[in-house]
Order: structure tokens, then sequence, then C-alpha cells
């Protein structure tokens, strides 16, 4: 357990006078991006996010007497999570931006790239996005005084419309959800969401505006067929997103007391185990309380093959033995390394007065396993692979066939290379290696997850993992 002061975004003294800016792009070139490491826009950016971290965690609640210590979970849909009135205006938006999808269908006809009816559905909303602010947004958060032409709406309005993804590149990734991140925390920062000292507010947030886009987004790629934006393919997380596999792990921490005691390990007690991603009727009905489990329902919505083999880093993230928590902390200083570190994810991020390119003078400390990240690149090769020690005729195997197929291997496979970048290493005997023996295929039945066929065992226990699968590479 971590006792650490719980991270706040300032909110602006609305009594000073504030110089509004338009945002502007700031990172041109790679070495750019360690000046945004040290600007005012990146410490606000993760301040904001680890606000939101911690009020997902479980929390103890206690009757009149203190005796009772009951464990209050924050689930998808859950009804002890109270909405704001500007989280209900901020959901009406997002629902407003879903009914434009019926006024703008995609082309007809296949396509190797994204259907360009995004760029009109793009331009619909561009068309729209000042009277929709205008209208679900507080009117004097808007009119908020400025010391210069530029305008508090000029601001929100530029990260609002990078939060969508490209109209010119037809694509989506993990910048544009962090450009929906820097929308919501410019609405913090400008007080137009509530005050509350037990992070009520901030899972209203999470789950309330949040997840909904994050539902949005999935329907707008699945509709206009959206490529990933700077994906590292099979070597990255996830093609689009990544802020669901902190909040979603954050679900299943252990509980904790206050917002400064933080489990570094351990999972709540009651939680799926973290192996069970690739298992058909947990992701089935984990995926509908959770943010974690509803980013890979829907990975297994948009691919096909074996989860292992499309997702390798999940996988091997699947296999921590330590628990949720300490997924949760690896996926933190993940973000920081692989999105927030990353010249082609940042590049296009926009700086103002709210999020400012200026140098952070007297930064307040991030958690030290955030300063000590480091990006996924320097951790393993993405040319490095579970399949790198199979014989060539073994690895050119179809794609959606395990590498050992037709012949089964005489040892567990070799470990090298796709551990996740916080995997501090044991000894192989520790991991849940697949013996020769033991895969030997039992008689399973096909369930489908969307385009995802997952093999599951023939018999009550429908839940249970592929046999055939490789072992994971287990920190």
């Amino acid at each position: 357990m971590a006792s650490l002061a719980p991270p706040r975004l300032t909110i602006l003294d609305t009594s000073k006078p504030h110089s509004f800016a338009v945002p502007v792009k700031k990172i041109n070139e790679a070495h750019d991006v360690q000046t945004f490491l040290s600007s005012r826009a990146y410490h606000d950016i993760m301040t904001f996010l680890l606000q939101l971290n911690i009020a997902m965690f479980p929390r103890y609640t206690t009757d009149s007497n203190g005796s009772s210590r009951d464990i209050q979970v924050w689930e998808l849909d859950c009804p002890r999570t109270p909405f704001s009135e500007t989280v209900k205006r901020l959901r009406k938006l997002l629902d407003e931006l879903e009914k434009t999808l019926d006024e703008v269908p995609p082309d007809s006809g296949p396509r190797r790239f994204g259907n360009a009816s995004f760029r009109k559905w793009s331009e619909v909303v561009a068309s729209q996005a000042t009277a929709l602010l205008q209208q679900h947004l507080p009117a004097d958060l808007l009119a908020r005084h400025s010391a210069t032409e530029a305008s508090a709406a000029s601001e929100i309005e530029s990260y609002f419309l990078g939060a969508f993804g490209s109209s010119q590149r037809l694509d989506y990734g993990t910048g544009h959800e962090l450009s929906f991140l820097a929308f919501l925390g410019c609405i913090w920062k400008l007080g137009g969401f509530e005050r509350t000292s037990s992070g009520e507010e901030e899972r209203g947030i999470v789950l309330g505006i949040i997840e909904p886009y994050l539902l949005l987004v999935r329907k707008l790629i699945k509709t206009y067929t959206l490529e990933p934006a700077g994906s590292h393919g099979v070597w990255g997380l996830d093609d689009h997103s990544f802020v669901p596999y902190i909040f979603g792990s954050a679900q299943y921490a252990p509980a904790i007391n206050g917002a400064g005691e933080i489990p570094l390990e351990g999972s709540r007690h009651g939680s799926p185990n973290p192996a069970d991603v690739v298992k058909a009727v947990t992701v089935a009905r984990e995926r509908k309380r959770n943010m974690y489990f509803g980013a890979i329902g829907f990975i297994y919505d948009v691919k096909k093959g074996p989860f292992w083999e499309h997702s390798p880093i999940l996988y091997d993230i699947s296999g921590v033995p330590a628990g949720w928590a300490k997924i949760n902390k690896g996926m933190i200083k993940m973000y920081n390394a692989e999105v927030l570190s990353k010249f082609p994810v940042v590049q296009h991020f926009r700086f103002g007065s709210l999020f400012s390119w200026d140098q952070d003078p007297t930064p307040s400390p991030l958690p030290i396993f955030i300063q000590n990240s480091k990006p996924l690149s320097q951790v393993r090769s993405p040319k490095t692979s579970i399949l790198s020690n199979i014989p060539r005729q073994e690895a050119s195997l179809p794609p959606t066939s395990a590498p050992w197929v037709t012949q089964l291997p005489t040892k567990a496979l070799p470990v090298s290379g796709t551990a996740a970048p916080w995997a501090s290493r044991q000894p192989v005997t520790e991991a849940p290696v697949i013996s020769a023996r033991k895969m030997v295929p039992r008689p399973v039945q096909n369930t489908l997850i969307g385009n995802q066929h997952l093999a599951t065992q023939d018999n009550e226990n429908s839940g249970t993992e592929n046999t055939m699968a490789p072992p994971r590479r287990v920190p």
C-alpha cells in the first residue's frame, strides 16, 4: 500500500483575469517531445488522469457505528453513481453526436481503408460544434472573461473537435482519446464540474462521460471502418484506446479507505482472474460491468484469430500474478511511455492557455513509477515474438493456427520479447507453462464473440481457457 497525496487538477481562480489562447500545434519534431514532458500541459494531463483513476478504486464503507466494513464498487451503469448536472449535459451531447450517424450513412461497397463518409460526418459535427457546446455546457463557463481576443469556448472546442478521429487520414487512435481527456480537463479547470471530496464527481466523469464516449467511438470505428492511428500493430496494447484499461483495472483493484492509500498489488475479492480475457463466458459477462473487459470485448468484435496472436501484449499482461492493482500501476506507467512520450501520438496535440506549452517551474512530483517508466520499444523488440525460436516451417503456418499445431513441442516454448514493460522477471517455472502432454486438445465447442471464435471445453465450465494457448510472458 502506497500513501500518496491525491492529485487534483487546479481550478482557475474566477476572481483573476485569464488570457485564453486558441490551441496550436507545438510538437513538430521528435525532440519536441522532451520539451512537452516538462511542460505544464503534460503535468496537468497526468494529474487529471491520476485523479480520475484513484476515484475508480473500490472503497470501504462503514455504518454509523464504524463497525461494518462493506466494499462499494463502481461498475458500468452503477445506480450508486450520481451524475451532476454537467455530466448529464455532456451525456446528452454524446447522444446528439450518435444521432448524427444516422444522417451520414457509410458509402456502400468494399474499401481497403476508411469509409469516405466519415469526412462528411466530421463536417457535420464541425458545423454544429459551437451550437452543441453552447447548448450542453454551463453558460457562465463559456462566457468566462478573457484578457485576449480568444475565448474559453475556442479552447474547449479545439479539443472537442480533435477527439473523434482524423477526417483527413480516416483513422482514430490514442491521440484523439487524449484530446477528449483534455476537453474534459478544460471544463474541470474552468470550474464546470462540481467539487467533491470523495471522488464522486470524478466517477461520474469516467462512468457517465468517458464510457459513453468510448461506445460512440467504437460505433464510429465500425460504421466507417476507421484505421488505427499510429498503431504498433500487434505490438501495441490496443489499436484505438488506452484509458479503459487504466480505469477498468482500477475497478478490480483492492478496496481503499481514502484517495491517499493506493494498493500496488492484489485484486478485489470476487473480481475475475486477469487471465480470463481469453474466456468467452467471462468476457461476455464482464464487458457489461467493467471498462477493461469492455475494451477486450471490442477487440473480439473487430478482430479474428487467437487472442494471443492479434493481442500479444494484452495476453502477456493477463498473466501478471500480482493482481489488478499491479496491472493498474503498469497501465499508467505504460500510458506515460507509450502515449505521452511517443512523437507519432502527441504530435497532433494542441496547446493553449489551459493546457500550456510553458515549462512548469515548480512541478509537484508524480508517482515514482511514472517518472521511471520506459517506452515499450526499450523493453522488447517488435521483431521478437513467441514465434521467434520456432523452426521456420512452423512459424509460417496460417495466422489463425497455433504455431505448434502440426508438431507438439517436447518442452515449454522459449520465453522472449513480449513481456509487459513493467514486468519484473521471475523464473519461468512460476509461469503457467503448458506442458506438451496437456496440450493434446480435448473435445471443444466454439463460442462466438463478435467475429471471434473462442475454443471452450465442452462441459459445465465452458468458460475455461483454451488449452492450446501458448505460455504467457508472466512477470
